[in-house]
């Protein structure tokens, strides 16, 4: 088991440490938060320990798990990776490239690994229908979320849409050529709405809406692709295939026909591949100490969280032109 420790016990902090606590594959040796009185509040509620300082905490540890606010990111990973320890990071990987780029040349420099907590990558209904998205070149994809002031500090690429950023970027392996994006700020200071185009080298083009002020909640991608429309929510855990192949010579009573202009004749057919239930934070967290233990290269790596973020400051400077 290794031994891991939590920096941050905010709202999700606190999801972290409740999952730490229950993992067999680490031992939970307890977390630092820099609001003491909200740190002891904890510590006495659910028995963590609570540590006084980061360098006490990273000391006593093989891993750090980082959950503080994006702004602290890059000085909570540069410590912990000058103490020779593995992190795993909260998304964004950090607030800028340029401490992104410099977190990932750190960690080769002191031999430990990263993992950042691009969560969706987990999500049972993606990790379903991962391996049926082959060649896409349509993706459109809607993150639409109530209204919440926690996060309204950042613009909503970089809260709600970086999610589909990655997920988008881990399915596309192509580079991308080209960002078109307009965003709106109606309660915030920072964009509440927006949209954005990417188009890649190999021609496909991704679509992605993401608001933080809807009267609904909804995370859904559509993939599309030669023979196939893959459709994945992220909200409910739910996918659906629909494929196209060579139509039969005879075709049964319900099968499902097309013809074409040039008399091509296609049959239609559904499925809803079987998604197995999990939890999408504790398996991140776990598949980290598999990558450490096994030698292994981590499920989201530090590059690829870079590249999620190098697209979403794209799109934010889409806003200011």
């Amino acid at each position: 088991m290794l031994k891991i420790g939590v920096l941050g016990a905010g709202h999700l902090g606190k999801i972290h440490l409740r999952l730490l606590q229950q993992s067999e594959k680490y031992e939970l040796v307890g977390f630092y938060d820099p609001n003491q009185e909200n740190a002891e509040k904890i510590s006495k509620e659910f028995g963590y320990k609570n540590f006084s300082t980061i360098a006490t905490l990273i000391h006593a540890v093989d891993v750090i798990d980082i959950v503080t606010p994006t702004l602290s990111h890059y000085k909570c990973a540069k410590v912990a990776i000058k103490s020779g320890k593995h992190v795993f990071i909260e998304k964004p990987i950090s607030n800028t490239v340029e401490e992104a780029e410099e977190i990932i040349a750190l960690a080769k420099e002191y031999n430990v690994k990263g993992q950042v907590g691009h969560v969706e990558r987990f999500n049972p209904a993606f990790i379903a229908t991962k391996n049926m998205i082959e060649n896409p070149m349509f993706i459109e994809t809607h993150r639409l979320a109530e209204f919440n002031p926690r996060g309204t500090d950042v613009p909503v690429v970089l809260d709600l849409m970086i999610h589909d950023i990655d997920a988008i970027l881990s399915v596309v392996k192509s580079k991308v050529k080209n960002i078109n994006a307009s965003g709106v700020s109606v309660i915030s200071e920072t964009p509440d709405i927006a949209n954005a185009r990417i188009e890649f080298e190999n021609g496909c083009v991704a679509n992605l809406t993401a608001s933080r002020i809807s009267m609904k909640n909804m995370r859904k991608s559509r993939f599309f692709q030669k023979d196939a429309y893959i459709s994945v929510d992220f909200l409910e855990k739910r996918c659906e295939v629909v494929k196209m192949k060579d139509a039969p010579e005879v075709p049964g009573d319900f099968d499902m026909i097309l013809q074409n202009a040039e008399g091509v004749k296609k049959q239609i057919y559904f499925s809803n591949p079987d998604v197995e239930q999990n939890n999408a934070i504790l398996d991140e967290l776990e598949s980290f100490a598999d990558a450490i233990n096994n030698d292994t290269t981590p499920v989201v790596t530090l590059e690829q969280a870079t590249e999620a973020l190098r697209v979403a400051y794209q799109i934010i400077d889409c806003f200011k032109k």
